[in-house]
This record gives C-alpha cells, structure tokens and sequence, in this order.
C-alpha cells in the first residue's frame, strides 16, 4: 500500500529500551484524497518506531468500499499484505500479477526498488486488512526485487485457531523469505479462553487486535490498538474477553536507524532525494522506464507523483 500523504514528515525509527506492555493507540489516516479511504495507523509513532524489523502498521475496514492506489514505489523494505475479507488486485514491475484474498500471504520485497499497484473489484465490496511494512537491514536493503505468495494451514491450540504466515510459532512455520528474524500470525481466540504460547525470548512482540478485546500479561488491550511487548518473553499469554481476532507481530530488534519518507526507506536525506528525483524523472516523467522502480504492466491509469519534498533536510527524529 503506499502512503499517500501529501506533506508526509521523515521518521527515524531505532529500538527503544522496554517499558513492559505499552498500548499503543490507532490514529485515523485517509489514504488518496477526498474520497480517501481510511486506515488506522498504529506504527509508526512517537513513542514507539518498531517492532523487530516492522516498521508500519496500517490497519482498515471492515468497510464496503474500494481499494485504489495507482503504481508507486518503494524501497528498502518489504510489504505484507493480509486481509480478513475482501478481494485486492495487485501489478508490480517485476510482472507480478495477484491476488490477494483472504488468509492468503502476499509479500513483496522491495529491495533495491520496485513499483506497485493495488486495485479492489470495481464494484465497492467489505474491504477489511491490514498492510504491513517490514524495514530490511543494512545488509539486505539494496536485494533485488521480488513477489512471493503463500496459504497458511490454520491448527488450533487451546481452543484458538493460528495462521502463521512468516516465521515459526507453536510448530507451525512459513517458508515466506524474510532478511531478519520474524514472526507473522493470526490468532482466532474465543471469548473467555486463554491462550499460551511459547515465544522466542530474543523477539520483541506486538499485538494488533482486530476484533474483540483482549488481555495480554493482564494489561486490558481494547480492539483497534497494538500492544507492545519488550524483549525478554518466553511465554505469552492472551485471554479473550470477547471472541477475538488478532495479529501477532515479532522480531529480534532491528539494532539500526532508519529513515521513512513518503514510500521510501534509507538512511540519509541525500538518499531520499535521489529516489524521488528518480521517480518522478524515470516514472512520472518517462524519462526511464526501465530505470530503478520499472513499469507497472497493464495499468489504466497514471502512476502517483511524489510529494513535495521539505523545504528543510530530513532530519532523524527521536
């Protein structure tokens, strides 16, 4: 999904030290315009940047509406589609043609560049989701890229249903290719069960609550909101104060400073600039097709301009 703000700001994003289960509170972002639709944003903010290596967390629906986001780049990262209802078309420069449904695991790594569209059936239907971005490391950040996607078997424990559809948890694994340590699930939990799982103790967790409400180690998390949980767990325990949905998020520390902007991750403003210049040169302008983001095949339509830069360096933000 891009992030089409029009004076989006530049994000720092770095590890935090711990505080226990930190509720994180969703805020309201309308994505294209006046007819926008609206996601809730829960990472990244002030207080808290990332979790592992995911680095946004836009969270929508259930609504009857479409999904219309023209051909837009991105780099340095990987996206995570994930739906609990509702059907999305998507088109990258790689020839990448898919889509994404229920259940279903959609993720596209970025890498060195890469353009994308995503486009819902043209008849408004119940879009319900959430797009989820992951920072690659240093070391990774410039891979080539590339579009996977993979169905997870659900198995139950304790009466809740699991998906996990990146990394491992209880005995289930995803092959999705992922550059540092991970964990992506789905957890269905009925109301006034508890679940325990054993988790990596090297991970830092979140806990996006879709539906219901929930408490994690006996902090009330209410529907909507993302739970954070410091590294250092080895069991996690969640209680369903209602019939629950939720998505649970982990990874090792990403151990390194980022910048976002717009739908670009790097490490410095130069390196910003120059991946809008080329953007708008290579895409919007046509001067090179072929350049670092590529073309996006068979697309009715116009790809999305960037925004404006500031009018000041982007500067790391605490």
């Amino acid at each position: 999904m891009s992030n089409p703000e029009e004076n989006p700001s530049e994000v720092l994003c770095e590890t935090h030290p711990g505080r226990g289960v930190q509720v994180l509170e969703p805020r309201e972002v309308p994505l294209g315009g006046p007819r926008a639709m609206n996601v809730r944003r829960t990472l990244p903010q002030r207080s808290r940047s990332l979790i592992g290596g995911w680095c946004f967390v836009d969270h929508y629906g259930p609504a009857t509406t479409r999904m219309l986001v023209p051909p837009h780049p991105h780099t340095g990262l990987q996206t995570v589609s994930w739906l609990f209802a509702g059907d999305i078309e998507h088109r990258d420069s790689v020839g990448s043609l898919a889509a994404v449904r229920p259940g279903e695991l959609n993720l596209m790594t970025a890498g060195s560049g890469i353009s994308h569209s995503e486009v819902s059936p043209s008849t408004p239907t119940v879009l319900h989701g959430a797009q989820l971005w992951v920072a690659l490391p240093e070391v990774h950040r410039h891979t080539a890229p590339a579009f996977e996607n993979f169905v997870p078997t659900p198995f139950t424990r304790q009466g809740a249903t699991i998906s996990v559809f990146i990394g491992q948890l209880g005995g289930a694994s995803s092959p999705a290719r992922v550059f540092s340590p991970l964990l992506g699930a789905q957890l269905d939990i009925p109301a006034g069960r508890t679940l325990s799982l054993s988790v990596n103790s090297d991970f830092e967790h979140g806990v996006l609550v879709d539906a219901g409400e929930v408490t994690v180690a006996n902090v009330t998390i209410p529907t909507n909101h993302l739970a954070y949980l410091a590294p250092g767990l080895t069991e996690l325990v969640i209680t369903a104060t209602t019939d629950a949905r939720l998505l649970l998020l982990g990874g090792e520390p990403l151990g390194e400073s980022i910048i976002m902007w717009w739908n670009f991750i790097g490490r410095s403003h130069d390196e910003i600039v120059d991946f809008r210049t080329q953007w708008q040169r290579d895409v919007i302008e046509g001067g090179n097709p072929e350049g670092r983001f590529g073309t996006v095949a068979d697309y009715d339509g116009r790809p999305l301009p960037a925004p404006e830069l500031p009018t000041v360096r982007l500067k790391p933000r605490d």
